[in-house]
């Protein structure tokens, strides 16, 4: 099972998330799980622009580093045309973020899972907590929900 955090805050936003949701049903897995929409404040950055942000569960074969080559293609395909650099975080039309895959840890120059910035993130942490409250972080052994309630 591999836990995935969408966000969007411009253009059809809800438009995006359901476009991204829909290719990673068909290139990724079954999604199991979907969250609710939750708008938020963007994180990092100042915008006018508020996110809707969601999380899913998919279940998948696929091993981590082709789910984020199929998510990156995902995101320019729904038109993204930038990623992040040294932290400067800016507007756009779709973000997906791999949070966990099952108990795995992954450290690579292009992956790092679980996602390091996830246990401080709200708008990770509460789509995840809807519908994975349960599941353990791998690293730090506690749940999603307490990682929620410690926040």
């Amino acid at each position: 099972m591999v836990y995935l955090s969408l966000g969007s805050n411009m253009g059809d936003r809800e438009g995006c998330l359901s476009a991204a949701v829909t290719l990673i049903s068909q290139e990724i897995g079954h999604v199991t799980a979907q969250s609710d929409i939750f708008e938020t404040e963007p994180w990092g950055f100042t915008s006018a622009n508020a996110f809707l942000n969601q999380a899913l569960a998919v279940e998948t074969s696929l091993p981590p580093e082709e789910i984020l080559t199929i998510t990156q293609r995902i995101e320019r395909e729904i038109g993204r045309t930038a990623k992040t650099e040294n932290g400067q975080y800016g507007d756009r039309l779709i973000d997906i973020d791999l949070l966990m895959y099952d108990d795995m840890t992954v450290c690579t120059e292009k992956l790092k899972l679980p996602h390091p910035l996830m246990t401080v993130r709200r708008f990770v942490l509460e789509p995840l907590a809807q519908i994975a409250p349960d599941v353990v972080h791998p690293v730090l052994h506690i749940t999603i929900r307490e990682l929620l309630q410690n926040l």
